[in-house]
């Protein structure tokens, strides 16, 4: 990755974490009933997590595969912009990471998590990783957390998306989020996107 990309990618991780910094108030709690909701509203509740469905948002189905097992999904209708979410209790993170022959010490269980996800969207090791500061930590009430911005290859599986950025927090004792927002453009519009949805879930 030469100079001027590095320059530009940490650009753009400051503006998130000041994005990440700002509350979002117009959040209304008008999630869609279905299975799929009803299922994450279950994985939600084992791991003590909040979520609020953000304004504006729409519903669509999350990928449940071996390679990309999530959650949930929503995106803003009219634009190049979508969230994919997965919960873990801190149990099945340790089976899941296990059962791959990946064995870590607990409280680094979210990188390992991030990286093997991150296998399945790229093949490019340039990604650009940052661990997340004590004060955006305490916003969510996790103990650990980073952020991965990748450059995808292209898949239907993503849409063709080009860009996407990964964030894991982890709760010592109880589990982790992982939450993935597609783009095709890493400009302000990105994270102005991600600030809508930066409020939607948090450890109680």
């Amino acid at each position: 990755m030469n100079t001027v990309t590095k320059s530009i990618n940490c650009f753009l991780f400051n503006v998130l974490l000041l994005l990440l910094a700002t509350p979002v108030f117009a959040q209304i709690n008008h999630a869609p009933a279905g299975n799929q909701l009803k299922n994450f509203t279950n994985s939600l509740a084992q791991v003590n997590i909040a979520f609020t469905f953000p304004e504006g948002f729409k519903e669509i189905k999350a990928p449940n595969t071996d390679a990309f097992p999530f959650d949930y999904a929503m995106k803003l209708p009219d634009a190049d912009f979508e969230v994919w979410m997965r919960i873990n209790t801190q149990k099945e993170a340790e089976k899941f990471l296990a059962d791959k022959n990946i064995h870590i010490a607990t409280d680094s269980l979210y990188k390992s998590l991030a990286k093997n996800q991150i296998t399945a969207f790229t093949s490019e090791k340039g990604y650009l990783k940052r661990d997340l500061p004590s004060y955006i930590l305490d916003r969510y009430n996790a103990d650990a957390g980073s952020t991965y911005l990748l450059n995808l290859d292209d898949s239907p599986i993503t849409k063709h998306y080009k860009y996407a950025l990964l964030v894991v927090l982890q709760k010592n004792g109880a589990g982790t989020i992982m939450a993935i927002c597609f783009t095709n453009e890493k400009g302000p519009e990105f994270f102005k996107n991600m600030n809508l949805a930066s409020n939607c879930l948090k450890f109680k």
